[in-house]
């Protein structure tokens, strides 16, 4: 499981909530998990290729689209997971702001309920 050191989110045309995970190796570097949405630009796209993408530094530019996510207030876990990937995020170090601010954008990213959303 990775820790969060923090939660950056934006909304505007592209709906973003990114994760910034420490490199144990490196001080001051993170890597970034984050899902991405652009809704204005979805009816362009075809169906099977509409939702939540899924992006993190190490891909190799394939982005999968996010099909469940939950996040467990009591025990300040997040998993989400894909087709092919399964994420586990312990965001306790986070502030209470980002970790609402995560959930708003996230049930704005579920417009057309293609995610299952639990503890939002």
């Amino acid at each position: 499981m990775d820790t969060v050191a923090f939660i950056n989110t934006e909304t505007g045309d592209d709906l973003i909530v990114s994760f910034a995970i420490p490199v144990a190796d490196l001080a001051d570097d993170v890597e970034s998990l984050t899902l991405l949405r652009t809704p204005k630009f979805e009816g362009l796209l075809d169906d099977a290729e509409r939702g939540v993408k899924v992006m993190s530094d190490d891909d190799d530019d394939e982005h999968e689209l996010l099909k469940e996510f939950s996040f467990d207030k009591n025990s300040a876990i997040v998993r989400f997971t894909t087709r092919n990937h399964r994420y586990e995020l312990d965001v306790r170090k986070v502030e209470p702001e980002e970790l609402k601010d995560m959930c708003a954008v996230l049930r704005k990213m579920n417009f057309d309920h293609r995610i299952e959303l639990t503890g939002l």
